[in-house]
């Protein structure tokens, strides 16, 4: 059984070094769309370097809203006055606004899952076992070193040149990312 590259991960003492790794990583060709970058706390300009797009949360919170709003709207309707008409006391079939807080509860409520669903989409999330947590140089990663990940899944992903690439970087570590 062979074991396949996830990628190489290069280790950085400072801030500094990573976002200036990043950089020059997101500037040459063999690597630019397959790197991640792991810091113990926030870089400011580390989103930009690493050319991070903004997900679309807002957009399906927003047709989460609209369709369990207009939908719970339209079934009242349709119960109350189109498959269970009853006439009490005379009121009118179609009372709008007794429709409305069950309207907006189902429209808070859709537009928060769908949110959800597309953070974790977005995070390719759940995933239970990531292979950098095998690496142990990776422990780090929350107290204080900086990690730069070139990713082998893109098909012009080359190994050795990734490899001298990284190590012209100045890391303390380049180690190499077994898939599992």
């Amino acid at each position: 059984m062979s074991v396949r590259l996830h990628g190489l991960l290069a280790e950085f003492a400072d801030a500094e070094h990573l976002l200036a790794a990043v950089r020059r990583a997101r500037a040459e060709d063999c690597c630019a769309s397959g790197i991640e970058a792991y810091s113990p706390y926030p870089i400011e300009g580390l989103d930009k370097a690493l050319g991070a797009r903004r997900h679309r949360v807002a957009f399906w919170m927003l047709i989460g809203a609209i369709g369990g709003g207009a939908f719970t709207y339209w079934l009242e309707w349709y119960s109350a006055v189109v498959n269970y008409p009853i006439n009490v006391g005379g009121r009118p079939l179609f009372s709008w606004p007794a429709f409305i807080p069950p309207a907006v509860e189902m429209t808070i409520l859709w537009a928060v899952l769908l949110g959800v669903l597309a953070v974790l989409y977005g995070a390719r999330l759940p995933r239970v076992h990531h292979p950098l947590f095998a690496n142990h140089e990776f422990e780090r990663a929350t107290s204080d070193r900086f990690f730069l990940l070139v990713r082998g899944d893109d098909p012009r992903f080359d190994a050795q040149a990734t490899q001298q690439f990284l190590a012209g970087l100045s890391p303390l570590s380049v180690t190499e990312v077994a898939e599992e």
